[in-house]
């Protein structure tokens, strides 16, 4: 291809006594004209080769009909007396709503409180989380812009639907996060301040949370600094309240490798700390009984729950609740007289019941293969509702009754185009280069040969403890509408089976990911799903880390790649602003054993000149400030000059963020440039 010129301007640099040359260090400059031009230049590049593919106008009207007129989906539910807050995401709005219900089985109850499209037209803004008041009288906001999770606080009246005075700014900052509640009067809220300008240099402004009080009606220069001087520089804080307003809860992440800290904050206002980094609490919640339950993974991998009096906030009063079992607890939720608790088996979820002394109630009946993504419980009700979905169905909200042990769905159903009814799904197991079974997760159409010809999407991500758990994607089906086979891998860094299988795919064992996907794609060719030049593979954000990695140790292995928002460079990734919540999941270069295993995989430093890569897309966000864009600019000019092959290196940038955030025309738009790469591949 006629790719834009890239000009060499090597920087050297010394870690531990190894040179390592930058030839691209000038595309870090997201404000350099040349750097602006040059990524133009790119745009104009992939924009001209993939419109040239005859099914993308095709790719782009199906995907069309799929998101845009799919039925409203609903998350993030919160109870109120008589009232129900929750997100709706209703296509074709561009962003999604913030709204009430009398019941979740009426929708013609619902009320909009705040419509960002109203806001902005042009869907560039959106909510990234609300917490109503404690009477659910008021309810405040954090709205960010351009996709930059950059947010600011409003309280808007729920009656009448109006913003009040008070703004609070910079309450959210990428990956640092943010959160507020309500006090007990119901007249202030808590919420995360970031360091305002003079406050500490320009670099630091995204790090050193701390917990501010701003009480309604005085201006944000008055309000009070409460606890978080002593945090960490990457402290990530959450906040949560019991009903009554009276004990507050703050958990403190140490960035992003899993640590949590947790305090208490009593109805006198002191704070208690009751747990450390060092004791291995990763989550807790507070109990209308007036517990603290927190999930332990100190000597038990997959996760014990602690139940500790709020009167004697002390982990050394702490009860074991629940004792660790065969599978991963992953999450779970107290309510008067119960405990219900959702377990992981590699991937699919199982709903437990059980009393507050761990005791087993009852097993909840949901699908066998199926994702359990939300617990939320009713005001002062033992009923649970939960969130769940499968490979095939959408996803809905349904109530469980622990009276009569009965599952019923609520009016909280969404529907979807994207019809599954003729695929099926089999789940079937990896073996990666030390032995470890991985479980890959195929969605094929019933009718599908495994003759060795079919192409194949094969999806990973394998970081953060986080698991992919069955879930509807409803843009696989015109993959599967190609004649194709979606498949998940589970892979290590994950969380399906608990703290170990994190812990053997993060830090210095950060390359047991990357040999699980290439196991999962060996799989897929020996059991005849498909051919290396059949075989394509995604993933996004440290799933892009892996796209990097598969395709620089394994080139032959693949016809074609699609990296979104990606990390490539190792070595620069923590001098990013959110690079540095990163160090306690990938490490630091200061760190001589970190070095070398971060050195070894870092696909930017794994290019080599003369190599035949396969094809590859890689997208990136302007505003994402979770993994800036130079990455993606700096690992493209690299593999464009280095690639033997003739297969084409494309970039498309677009001015949205990492993702969350992004309107819906340019996720169709984006998803539809993706197939037409894909399909122009496979017709190679």
């Amino acid at each position: 291809m006629n790719y834009p010129e890239t000009s060499r301007k090597p920087v050297s640099d010394e870690y531990h006594g190894i040179p390592v040359e930058d030839p691209y260090r000038w595309l870090e400059d997201a404000k350099d004209p040349a750097v602006r031009a040059w990524t133009d230049a790119q745009n104009n590049l992939m924009r001209a080769a993939l419109d040239a593919v005859p099914q993308r106008p095709a790719f782009y009207e199906r995907l069309k009909k799929i998101l845009s007129e799919a039925s409203a989906s609903y998350y993030a539910i919160q109870a109120r007396p008589g009232q129900i807050f929750v997100i709706k995401k209703q296509p074709p709005l561009q962003q999604p709503l913030l709204v009430t219900l009398t019941s979740v089985d009426d929708l013609s109850t619902e009320r909009v409180i705040l419509d960002p499209n109203q806001l902005d037209p042009s869907g560039g803004t959106a909510i990234d989380f609300y917490v109503p008041s404690l009477d659910g009288k008021r309810v405040a906001v954090s709205i960010s812009k351009g996709g930059s999770e950059r947010g600011d606080l409003y309280i808007y009246d729920v009656e009448t639907c109006q913003p009040l005075s008070d703004v609070i700014s910079r309450v959210q900052v990428p990956t640092g996060g943010g959160s507020f509640v309500w006090n007990e009067t119901q007249d202030g809220v808590y919420y995360t301040r970031y360091p305002r300008p003079g406050e500490r240099p320009e670099e630091d402004l995204d790090f050193y949370q701390q917990i501010y009080f701003h009480k309604i009606g005085t201006p944000e220069s008055e309000d009070a600094y409460v606890i978080g001087k002593d945090f960490p520089k990457i402290a990530e804080c959450f906040m949560e309240t019991t009903d009554d307003g009276r004990y507050l809860l703050l958990l403190v992440k140490n960035g992003d490798g899993g640590e949590a800290a947790h305090y208490i904050r009593d109805p006198q206002g002191d704070w208690t700390q009751v747990t450390r980094f060092e004791d291995e609490a990763k989550g807790a919640a507070l109990g209308p009984d007036h517990h603290l339950y927190l999930l332990s993974r100190k000597d038990a991998p997959l996760g014990r729950i602690l139940r500790v009096p709020l009167d004697q906030a002390n982990l050394s009063a702490a009860q074991v609740a629940v004792e660790q079992g065969s599978l991963s607890i992953q999450l779970f939720l107290p309510t008067q007289n119960y405990l219900y608790v959702t377990e992981l088996d590699g991937g699919p979820s199982r709903l437990r019941v059980l009393d507050h002394q761990g005791r087993h109630v009852a097993d909840v009946p949901i699908e066998s293969v199926s994702g359990v993504w939300e617990l939320a419980r009713m005001d002062d009700d033992d009923t649970l509702l939960f969130l769940g979905s499968s490979f095939l169905r959408p996803s809905a909200w349904s109530r469980y009754d622990p009276v009569g042990n009965e599952v019923t769905r609520t009016a909280l159903v969404t529907t979807s185009p994207a019809d599954f009814s003729d695929c099926e799904v089999t789940r079937e197991f990896a073996t990666s280069r030390d032995g470890t079974r991985v479980p890959v997760n195929i969605i094929r159409r019933k009718d599908t040969k495994l003759d060795g010809k079919n192409p194949a999407l094969l999806i990973g991500y394998g970081g953060y403890g986080i698991s992919l758990s069955p879930n509807f994607v409803p843009r696989l089906r015109v993959w599967l509408d190609l004649g194709g086979v979606a498949v998940i891998a589970n892979l290590r860094g994950g969380g399906e089976y608990g703290e170990e299988w994190h812990k053997a795919g993060n830090l210095t064992k950060k390359q047991n990911v990357f040999d699980d996907f290439i196991a999962c794609a060996e799989y897929l060719i020996k059991a005849n799903y498909t051919a290396p030049q059949r075989l394509c593979i995604e993933g996004g954000s440290n799933g892009g880390l892996l796209m990097g990695a598969a395709l620089t140790q394994r080139p032959d292995l693949f016809r074609a790649v699609v990296s979104h928002v990606g990390i490539y460079d190792m070595l620069r990734v923590e001098l990013d602003p959110n690079g540095a919540f990163n160090v306690t999941e990938f490490g630091t270069v200061s760190n001589p054993q970190h070095f070398e295993a971060l050195y070894d995989y870092s696909p930017y430093h794994r290019v080599k000149h003369g190599t035949r890569y396969p094809a590859i897309f890689f997208t990136a966000g302007e505003n994402d400030g979770r993994v800036l864009a130079y990455h993606s600019r700096k690992m493209t000019a690299l593999l464009q000059t280095a690639s033997a092959s003739d297969q084409p290196i494309l970039l498309r940038t677009n001015t949205s963020g990492h993702g969350i955030g992004t309107p819906l025309d340019e996720q169709i738009s984006e998803y539809a440039d993706v197939f037409a790469f894909l399909a122009s591949q496979l017709d190679g």
